[in-house]
């Protein structure tokens, strides 16, 4: 198993350092002067070589890159151009809302997804599978921005749970409401694919002889059926956690609550190279680190995964 998680360590370098190269060129080729938006369009031109040349933005391009990769290697990853505060001081300021937001939608997913996409599968033509495979369908139908605001209607302003801006107490759990946004759109992925996983394992033979013998129907789907439908479950909850990721800038936005995807926006906004070179680089681990985590995941369920 250690040499299995070293193998997946050790392929994640490369892919990170691909990333870590389109980050920095993608930043510089998006429109817009820092000096000027920090400093205004009517600054004069030597106040905006003077800035450039303190944000080391005068500098060859390949200079700037080698200096940006070797930041990161070291754990720095720069100072605001605009608050001249570390980004890292604003990354842990914002990421437990990220987190929770994240984390409980997925874990909505995974409660309710597979169950909903066995049952689908169990009863296959019947109308509970009729009924799971309509709402999962409606699931997938709704942008990430129209269930928000959907939501925002329903428990913010009809049935006030919680605030229509800002972020309330954690100790409130009506104000965990917000994940709904990301967890339905979890729970229609994972119960489609959880139905088409199992459909295709419940006709194989040791299913059959399982039943022949007299198994409980309940451990022929949980033990048998399940077990060995979980790997293309796994590959799609690692999967689309990267598209939770991304959707959660729009839920952030929406109800305009802090997070890793509110504060991308500003940095883009206001051309801070910095700020938005280290969210994309934080969401590049992430999802890297999902990657490794399905992977070993795998590794697990099936054990003849770590000799590949």
């Amino acid at each position: 198993m250690l040499t299995f998680i070293l193998k997946r360590l050790l392929v994640a370098i490369p892919t990170l350092l691909g990333v870590l190269t389109v980050v920095f060129f993608v930043v510089r080729v998006a429109p817009g002067d820092p000096a000027i938006v920090i400093l205004g369009e009517s600054a004069s031109a030597p106040a905006l070589e003077t800035l450039r040349e303190q944000l080391g933005l005068n500098r060859p391009l390949i200079e700037q890159y080698f200096s940006f990769l070797g930041s990161v290697l070291q754990g720095d990853l720069g100072r605001s151009m605009i608050s001249n505060q570390p980004v890292l001081t604003e990354v842990w300021r914002v990421l437990p809302y990220t987190f929770e937001l994240t984390g409980a939608a997925l874990l909505i997913g995974v409660i309710f997804g597979v169950p909903l996409g066995v049952i689908s599968a169990r009863y296959r033509n019947g109308w509970a599978d009729y009924v799971v495979r309509f709402f999962s369908l409606l699931g997938l139908s709704f942008p990430a921005f129209i269930s928000a605001i959907l939501l925002l209607l329903a428990f913010a302003i009809t049935i006030p749970l919680f605030p229509v801006i800002g972020e309330a107490s954690y100790a409130d759990p009506a104000q965990r409401l917000r994940a709904l946004n990301l967890g339905l759109i979890m729970v229609a992925y994972i119960t489609r694919v959880s139905r088409s996983s199992m459909l295709a394992v419940i006709n194989q033979d040791y299913i059959r002889t399982a039943q022949a013998k007299g198994v409980p129907p309940g451990v022929v789907v949980g033990r048998h059926a399940l077990r060995n439908a979980l790997i293309p479950i796994v590959t799609v909850i690692g999967l689309y956690l990267g598209v939770l990721i991304g959707n959660s800038v729009l839920t952030e936005i929406v109800f305009n609550r802090p997070g890793l995807g509110k504060l991308i926006v500003i940095a883009l906004n206001q051309r801070d190279y910095p700020t938005l070179q280290a969210m994309l680089v934080i969401y590049a681990v992430f999802i890297v680190l999902a990657n490794i985590l399905t992977d070993l995941i795998y590794g697990v369920i099936d054990p003849r995964v770590r000799n590949k």
